[in-house]
């Protein structure tokens, strides 16, 4: 008999592990986060998880919050075996992880116990890790502290932005679904404490985080900038005008002109940061269009000297 599953999830990531949950149980309901304004026109869009649930047929609850006590009556009439969260985006009380008799499993994406939290991939890339992975584990009261029940390592590519490795962590996090959720159901397997030594934390990232320190090292720079694509995205300003850097290439055996500072030679762009330099292959304008280098150059040729500033220049009184 497949198991009864109650899945928690919002965001787009979370949807490979929604489709993995059909295919080995019964998902009696999905949980999401309520409908909120997106985009250039603030139009009020569904989370991914929620259209997506909707498309196989499933029965969506979108509540403000899950501590009111008719939540956990929900979940009493639907009878789960166990929860499935996936970056649901709430701290689940004791109400809810003992909702069902095995639990809420969490699908996290990281090494556990290293970079606990909301936002373990760009934390991961930012610390200069060769490698990160999935957890399946037992959600407990702490941040991401449960007990361990499957884990998969991957290589992180040295190039790689935070969307992309979340694309294929959330890949592997269905596959883990898929092979292991069953047997935790089914008591097949058991789940291990986290060690005390190695915990890191991986808080949520704000928008002022996608600002590029470019007096910092340019490794520690291209790291910024692969962290924080696609959000908050790695911004700077140039000749007053603030410009989104979407992807970078280290030069390391460029000498920097000083942080900040742009070379152009010809159809490519650089920018020096505090010992080398990194060019910019993708670029955005503000107000503008995500093109390469060369057309940005086509569009806006910086003075001789300009600099990439952290910040927008002050205004004059």
């Amino acid at each position: 008999m497949k198991p009864r599953i109650v899945f928690l999830g919002s965001p787009e990531a979370a949807v490979p592990s929604l489709r993995a949950a059909v295919r080995v149980g019964e998902v009696v309901a999905v949980f999401s986060q309520p409908d909120r304004p997106a985009g250039r026109g603030r139009r009020c869009c569904a989370p991914p998880v929620a259209v997506a649930a909707r498309a196989l047929g499933l029965a969506v609850h979108q509540p403000p919050g899950v501590r009111k006590p008719e939540v956990r009556a929900l979940l009493d009439a639907l009878r789960p075996d166990v929860l499935l969260v996936v970056a649901y985006g709430r701290i689940l009380p004791p109400a809810i992880l003992e909702a069902a008799p095995r639990g809420c499993v969490n699908v996290h994406f990281s090494l556990l116990p290293r970079h606990r939290g909301a936002a373990p991939v760009a934390h991961a890339i930012l610390a200069g890790d060769e490698r990160t992975g999935v957890t399946l584990m037992r959600l407990d009261e702490g941040l991401d502290t449960g007990p361990v029940f499957a884990q998969r390592e991957t290589p992180i590519g040295p190039e790689e932005t935070a969307g992309e490795l979340t694309e294929r962590l959330a890949a592997i996090g269905a596959e883990m679904v898929e092979a292991e959720l069953p047997r935790w159901v089914a008591g097949e397997v058991e789940a291990r404490p986290q060690p005390a030594e190695g915990a890191t934390l991986a808080p949520p990232l704000d928008k002022c985080d996608g600002a590029i320190a470019w007096d910092r090292p340019a490794v520690e720079v291209h790291r910024r900038i692969r962290a924080v694509t696609p959000w908050p995205g790695a911004f700077g300003y140039l000749e007053g005008r603030r410009i989104i850097v979407h992807r970078a290439r280290l030069l390391p055996h460029v000498a920097s002109p000083g942080p900040g500072v742009v070379l152009v030679q010809g159809r490519r762009l650089a920018v020096g940061a505090a010992d080398a330099c990194l060019e910019l292959i993708e670029v955005q304008r503000e107000g503008g269009k995500r093109v390469d280098a060369g057309c940005f150059l086509a569009g806006c040729c910086p003075e001789p000297g300009a600099r990439v500033c952290p910040e927008p220049p002050a205004r004059g009184g």
